[in-house]
């Protein structure tokens, strides 16, 4: 189907980038107001899951521990659409798994054009599994990631690229050195998201940072895009840890709620902020899937994609988690 409305269509070249942690932090951030996490999770939770009419209670302000001892795998998707009108196809495709024994994190990038097999759709793109599923879209890019990397996938974030504006909007923006000169114009674009930043270190609102984060136009394209992302990420972060920032916690969510959405009900996100309250720093791992040594980059049907075989892409997660969960004890 060709859209009519091109700029729309181009400005997926681009999208939102940080699915993952926009949604981890704020799980740690949470852990001290639990009253308004569980607001937060009742206005993000899966509309259909929610019984209408009915409202549940806060708890008490003492947060739950979570039970069991088995790893959890959260996907983390990000796009520049609604999954009540058109998700589009995420530009952010990001795995959490978190060892709740042990309290660690992996992190994995998932690159986008990664060639999958896509249930009913045949081989595409793992960004496209989003679209192709329409409301159901993080159901099925679920499968396709989950099945990609031999793990099972419990549960799903998708946020709105607008989130990211407004969530560093609201914690005041954050104070990042910009490593070089970032500029980059699309007529298609609105005149609001081009990109146009100077080295050195600056003050970054939620426009500036959404630029930073969204810029690929250089050698390594989308791998260096996410490495500049996990730097910003480690800023935001820290930026999120401070008083001011705790103070105003609230308020944040209230305004991000709306462009988020979760299958998981609000008890179970109030249990996962108090184990991700309990994970150090040191204790976060990061990696792109499929690494540089295992990917190949290809013409497929006049597509460029990359191609990676999918038993050795397993092993290589089954020895990565079992690796660093051994080194951690």
């Amino acid at each position: 189907m060709i859209r009519a409305d091109k700029s729309r269509k181009r400005r997926r070249g681009w999208g939102w980038k940080l699915g993952f942690p926009l949604a981890i932090l704020l799980l740690i951030g949470i852990s001290y107001y639990a009253y308004s996490f569980i607001h937060f999770g009742q206005q993000i939770q899966k509309k259909h899951e929610q019984t209408a009419g009915e409202e549940q209670q806060p708890e008490a302000y003492s947060l739950p521990e979570w039970e069991g001892e088995e790893q959890l795998n959260i996907l983390l998707l990000g796009g520049d659409g609604r999954l009540d009108e058109d998700p589009g196809r995420s530009d952010t495709i990001m795995v959490a798994s978190i060892d709740p024994v042990r309290k660690t994190v992996h992190l994995f990038s998932i690159l986008r054009d990664t060639y999958v097999e896509i249930p009913g759709r045949g081989m595409n793109r793992i960004n496209t599994a989003l679209a192709f599923g329409g409301k159901e879209g993080p159901e099925l890019a679920s499968k396709v990631v989950g099945d990609l990397l031999g793990i099972p996938i419990h549960n799903y974030v998708f946020i709105d690229f607008e989130s990211f504006i407004k969530l560093i909007d609201a914690i005041g923006g954050v104070d990042f050195y910009v490593e070089k000169d970032m500029k980059y114009t699309d007529t298609a674009d609105n005149p609001h998201y081009q990109i146009d930043l100077k080295e050195g270190m600056q003050h970054l609102d939620g426009n500036k940072a959404l630029q930073y984060v969204r810029f690929r136009n250089d050698a390594l394209s989308d791998y260096a895009r996410t490495e500049r992302q996990r730097e910003f990420l480690k800023a935001v972060a820290k930026k999120m840890k401070n008083v001011a920032t705790l103070m105003n916690l609230p308020q944040i969510l209230n305004q991000i709620a709306p462009y988020v959405e979760t299958n998981m009900d609000s008890r179970t996100m109030l249990k996962l902020a108090g184990l991700c309250y309990q994970i150090k720093q040191d204790s976060i791992h990061s990696y792109q899937l499929p690494p540089l040594d295992m990917l190949r980059e290809e013409k497929i049907k006049g597509a460029s994609v990359i191609t990676v075989d999918q038993s050795h892409l397993q092993d290589y997660m089954e020895v990565l988690l079992s690796s660093n969960s051994a080194a951690a004890e």
